[in-house]
């Protein structure tokens, strides 16, 4: 075994190619994982539209794998090879400030999956044993593999950096494949309503059915005052779209003392209300980005203890060949793909 199959992204507006390439070996502290998932992110459609950098090209998309361990490098332990594991999409230095205080995902000299270097859209994956998470048993690949990201990252947003409470009130814009998590995960800490807003009708007929106790169509006027009419304000608005203009909805919707935390990624610059609105408020606006590895860990626990079913969040399950035409479902307007997951290597649950 000396090559393998691997999408590759060449270019903006060029779909991947499906190419051979050596297989990489595992270094000091490396493991190399067989794929047998990997969920396609809303960032892959971004970098192949060219709305978002790669650090070069070609590289190999893909920040959701799930596999078995199959080589140890040299220095690893607790891990051999057969292991169920889950990759972080992200990898940590372990050393600076940041991995130091426990806040890794901040880490300042990560490197992202996919984005930095090659990603799991591939037979095989190198990552850090540190960046590993063993799959409890019971829990499919496809649902582990989307956990790390597309459920972790609702979740950072939602609980440790919005330090969400039940009773509270959630507003949550986008119900993609962050937002519609975002809502079921709000309803499960306790959240005594959930407001789902997009621009979608099957996104927000999705939404009700993960929890949401009202939904609000964008497209159909002014947000924050359609909020406000069926809450009064909310404690906690999520927002992951990454748009000025949504940002600054979210922030209008809450009531006094409310957080908005910005999961979207996006280039605009944020609009907020004027600063005797804001202070009088008492208003927060805060930044998330990623997750925590306990958090990936709870959430695994979560799903193979039965609390939270991601079921219905894996839209499709394609092979490798037909990477292209997953990441056409998750742009086709007609179509609310929350997840689609590829098996580079197979299931082999």
């Amino acid at each position: 075994m000396t090559t393998m199959l691997a999408a590759r992204f060449h270019a903006p507006g060029e779909p991947l190619r499906l190419e051979q390439v050596p297989v990489p070996v595992p270094g000091h502290g490396q493991v190399l994982v067989r794929v047998n998932a990997c969920g396609i992110c809303g960032s892959d459609v971004h970098f192949m539209d060219g709305h978002a950098p790669v650090a070069r090209t070609p590289i190999t998309l893909g920040h959701e794998p799930a596999g078995t361990v199959e080589e140890t490098g040299p220095g690893v332990a607790g891990f051999s090879p057969g292991d169920r594991v889950v990759v972080r999409p992200g990898d940590r230095c372990g050393e600076c400030q940041a991995c130091g205080s426990g806040r890794d995902n901040l880490c300042e000299r990560s490197s992202v999956l996919g984005m930095h270097v090659d990603g799991g859209l591939a037979e095989y994956v190198v990552a850090r044993a540190a960046d590993l998470i063993p799959i409890p048993e019971g829990v499919p690949f496809e649902q582990a593999a989307i956990v790390s990201d597309a459920v972790a990252t609702p979740y950072h947003a939602l609980v440790e950096r919005g330090g969400l409470r039940a009773g509270e009130s959630v507003a949550v814009f986008g119900c993609g494949g962050l937002g519609i998590h975002a809502v079921q995960l709000a309803r499960l800490a306790g959240a005594e309503q959930v407001v789902a807003i997009d621009v979608r009708d099957p996104a927000l007929a999705q939404a009700r059915e993960c929890g949401a106790t009202a939904t609000v169509n964008a497209a159909e006027g002014r947000v924050s005052r359609r909020i406000r009419e069926l809450t009064g304000g909310v404690d906690l608005a999520i927002e992951c779209i990454g748009r000025a203009e949504t940002i600054s909805e979210a922030v209008k919707s809450l009531k006094r003392g409310g957080r908005a935390v910005v999961v979207g990624m996006g280039a605009e610059a944020i609009a907020l209300p004027p600063p005797n609105t804001f202070t009088w408020s008492e208003h927060s606006l805060i930044g998330s980005f990623g997750s925590s590895a306990e958090s990936v860990r709870r959430l695994l626990g979560m799903v193979a203890s039965g609390r939270l079913d991601l079921r219905a969040s894996v839209s499709d399950v394609l092979p490798l060949a037909e990477v292209n035409r997953g990441l056409e479902l998750l742009r086709s307007p007609d179509r609310n793909a929350v997840r689609v997951v590829i098996q580079p290597a197979g299931g082999g649950d």
